[in-house]
């Protein structure tokens, strides 16, 4: 019943009725990797995999959450692939969610804060059911979460890719690369067991343990937690009424080629990843800028 997008390569052509594709904006270029054979890299679109494995292929994406170089899921490359192949497509948009504690107007501040949306930054005034809230250092933001743990939510820290990652010690402890002043924080666990208290890196979200680290985007994409709170590293900074993309801040192995990946595209992914990060919260979102003059604009952009 479950596969993965790269399970229908060899897939009989229409031998499902309907197929439906959760998480479609994650939609590679093709189903190879490092583990195929030379024989088998064909170079089929992974698109046309899908499309050709059910009568009715059904893509649920989430334009605005494509953080990775290579991912192709959006609304117009699925449906122009479509129309090469002479196949008509339906346009559902599926305005209600449940995440946000239901806040469609909390989902549309985080898109226009980080410059995905065709407004400027505005100032954020509340919402029934959810709450936004600005930390003046990470101190502050951490024990805010930890208040909120303390009332029996869930709480969990994410940052964007601009510190180094390293791997655990011989001793198997976590090294607390997050440094910013005198806070600093592990990423979560990269191993897929788990090490004393840390979770495994699928299990970082949900499982007790996890509070301790900071998550990044590929381990918060997919998930959510009561209380959310969001670093802002140096790669996202505000300047002259909007935010700004910062490459050279940023640490992201997967983003480094300059050559495979344009500034254009960098920059959009870097604003994809931190509206990821905005909307993991189900309750509230407690906001924090390594940046001051970010922290001065969060601070005049949130009414607390």
């Amino acid at each position: 019943m479950f596969k993965y997008f790269n399970q229908f390569v060899a897939a009989d052509r229409n031998g499902l009725d309907v197929l439906i594709l959760d998480e479609a904006h994650r939609i590679r270029e093709t189903s190879a990797n490092r583990y195929t054979r030379a024989a088998d890299r064909t170079g089929r679109p992974q698109v046309d995999e899908l499309i050709a494995a059910a009568r009715v292929p059904l893509f649920l994406l989430d334009e605005h959450q494509v953080v990775r170089p290579g991912e192709l899921g959006s609304l117009g490359q699925i449906r122009a692939y479509a129309a090469s192949l002479g196949l008509e497509t339906m346009h559902i948009p599926l305005d209600d969610q449940f995440r946000c504690g239901g806040s469609e107007r909390y989902v549309e501040w985080a898109v226009d804060l980080v410059g995905l949306g065709e407004r400027k930054p505005w100032r954020w005034t509340g919402d029934d059911g959810f709450e936004v809230r600005v930390a003046e250092t990470p101190w502050e933001l951490e024990r805010m979460l930890d208040e909120q743990r303390d009332k029996g939510y869930s709480a969990r820290m994410t940052a964007g890719y601009c510190w180094p990652w390293s791997d655990p010690t011989p001793e198997r402890t976590l090294v607390p690369d997050v440094t910013i002043g005198d806070w600093a924080r592990p990423w979560n666990s990269k191993s897929d067991r788990r090490m004393g208290d840390v979770p495994p890196s699928q299990l970082w979200a949900t499982e007790d343990g996890g509070f301790g680290q900071v998550g990044c985007v590929y381990t918060a994409q997919g998930f959510e937690y009561d209380w959310s709170g969001v670093i802002l590293g140096p790669d996202l900074v505000y300047r002259d009424g909007r935010f700004v993309v910062q490459r050279a801040e940023n640490r992201d192995p997967s983003l480094k080629s300059k050559k495979n990946l344009t500034d254009v595209r960098f920059d959009l992914l870097i604003r994809n990843t931190y509206k990821v990060l905005l909307t993991r919260g189900m309750v509230g979102t407690v906001l924090y800028s390594t940046d001051e003059e970010t922290r001065e604009a969060l601070r005049r952009l949130v009414h607390q």
